[in-house]
């Protein structure tokens, strides 16, 4: 979630103390807003109840970003980090989402030559993460070498950003444009993109996966973290924001439910 909104900060620290009790890691939603002002810093301060231990990472636009290289300011980032006391950065790339958008950005490079840069400017941790279409093998295989802790699946079945934002075009006709929301790939078409691609050149650089969109159920996230070629762990952001927008306990009992339906998949399944 990002900050400023009225049950933003509830959420967040919803979210925090379960991963602190579960011992999940946390991505922060878009901290853009906290580049210039800590005005709405208590919606994201959450280290304290998170713990010293659970991976914590903030999130930043490929827009942003490459404003930021453009203007050699990314010295900004790092400092958003610290004051966070995160463990690394997510960008997260969304140019469907931001062409459609009424205040959207365009992008001046190729989001890969934009994150390449930035590796070679910073020491934190990024993670690269893929809003809402997902990601074809030619983007998958570059960002597969590159030095970065693991690529999101944002995929196509989940939170479609581009029918969003097409949908606030209130006074125009976007017709047209409908079927730039169906353009993607899901999440298990991802992945077995990713195992081919490991499986013919085994030398990547990238560390881990984060298979979420359209992950609706704790079976379908299992199966593709096993049969994973690289180490991996599912998300299902839709259903944690869900229960996270009542109270702790009703998201507690949630994340129990997992907790035992991974249980019972260990003990009783086996993938192939």
């Amino acid at each position: 979630m990002t900050g400023g909104t009225a049950l933003a900060g509830k959420i967040n620290r919803n979210l925090a103390q379960a991963c602190a009790e579960f011992g999940l890691g946390m991505g922060l939603g878009s901290c853009r807003i906290l580049l210039e002002d800590d005005k709405y810093l208590p919606d994201f301060d959450v280290r304290p109840i998170l713990g010293e231990d659970v991976p914590f990472f903030a999130n930043l636009g490929i827009a942003q970003l490459e404003r930021m290289i453009q203007a050699g300011s990314t010295d900004k980032i790092d400092e958003m980090v610290q004051r966070l006391q995160a463990d690394g950065i997510i960008i997260h790339v969304n140019p469907l989402q931001e062409a459609f958008q009424p205040e959207g950005d365009l992008l001046a490079a190729a989001p890969i030559e934009t994150i390449q840069a930035f590796l070679e400017q910073t020491q934190l941790k990024v993670i690269v993460k893929e809003v809402g279409q997902g990601m074809g093998p030619e983007s998958l295989k570059a960002l597969l070498k590159l030095p970065i802790e693991a690529i999101e699946f944002g995929a196509l079945g989940g939170t479609n950003f581009t029918k969003l934002e097409l949908a606030r075009h209130t006074n125009t006709d976007t017709a047209l444009f409908d079927t730039f929301g169906r353009v993607g790939h899901t999440a298990e078409e991802m992945a077995a993109m990713v195992n081919q691609i490991v499986g013919e050149s085994p030398d990547q650089r990238c560390r881990q996966l984060i298979i979420s969109g359209g992950i609706t159920n704790v079976l379908d996230g299992y199966r593709l973290v096993k049969s994973s070629q690289i180490p991996a762990v599912f998300g299902m952001g839709s259903a944690f924001l869900k229960h996270a927008t009542e109270d702790y306990p009703t998201l507690q009992t949630f994340v129990k439910q997992i907790e035992k339906s991974l249980l019972l998949a260990d003990q009783f399944l086996r993938v192939r």
